[in-house]
């Protein structure tokens, strides 16, 4: 499906050159992830779901597991709740395939569609912010901001120059700023700087000397004067 256009929005100076560099390294460095295979939008969610707090290298073990089991939306709307929470077992806060559960029952009756508009998707049971963004651009290619931990670290140190958290909100902005306005280019924009944020900007130790936006990043600048 198409992606749908969204108001054009003022991007910072900085915003082309951070998004072509991003979308460079991306291409050589991003790791061949199972969901990233796929623009169904049940097993998108069902990755997403299964991201909530836990390692990469655990759901890679539980995503091909739990599909194989329940493969599409009906057949986990169907299944008895002990059998989804048998599927779910070792992978902890058992609260996210309950929630998953009550949504397949709740997509299922609405024709098995899962919404692509990010207002709709906060309808549904355990979608927050991020979750409705992430579906919305990684099913149907929507050019939406997705700004989980990872991502909100890299706006805020590359464009804010703030090491510590800043307001949730002005990080929302600033992401729906500079999200490439193609549907196709924003996927990719999205799954690179969640890459970034996972893998080079991280927390408590940023490798800046392998990050390849270190050139403009605002936070990475304060530090090499002090």
């Amino acid at each position: 499906m198409p992606a749908k256009s969204t108001p054009s929005r003022r991007k910072p100076p900085s915003a082309q050159r951070f998004t072509r560099t991003l979308l460079a390294w991306f291409r050589r460095a991003a790791r061949d992830l199972p969901w990233r295979n796929t623009r169904d939008p049940y097993e998108v969610i069902v990755s997403e779901f299964m991201l909530q707090q836990t390692q990469v290298s655990r759901v890679l073990e539980y995503y091909p597991r739990f599909l194989k089991r329940f493969p599409t939306v009906y057949k986990l709307a169907a299944a008895k709740p002990k059998a989804v929470m048998e599927s779910w077992e070792g992978l902890g806060y058992y609260a996210r395939a309950r929630n998953l559960h009550q949504l397949a029952k709740q997509v299922s009756g609405a024709r098995g569609q899962v919404p692509e508009n990010p207002e709709e998707l906060m309808k549904l049971p355990g979608v927050g912010r991020y979750t409705a963004g992430a579906v919305a651009c990684f099913a149907y290619e929507r050019p939406v901001p997705a700004v989980d931990t990872n991502v909100a670290r890299v706006i805020r140190r590359y464009f804010l120059g703030e090491p510590k958290k800043t307001d949730v909100n002005r990080i929302w902005e600033m992401s729906g700023a500079i999200v490439p306005m193609n549907g196709k280019t924003s996927w990719k924009f999205n799954q690179g700087i969640m890459e970034l944020g996972a893998r080079i900007c991280v927390a408590r130790t940023p490798k800046c000397l392998e990050c390849p936006v270190s050139v403009g990043c605002r936070a990475s600048a304060k530090l090499s004067r002090q």
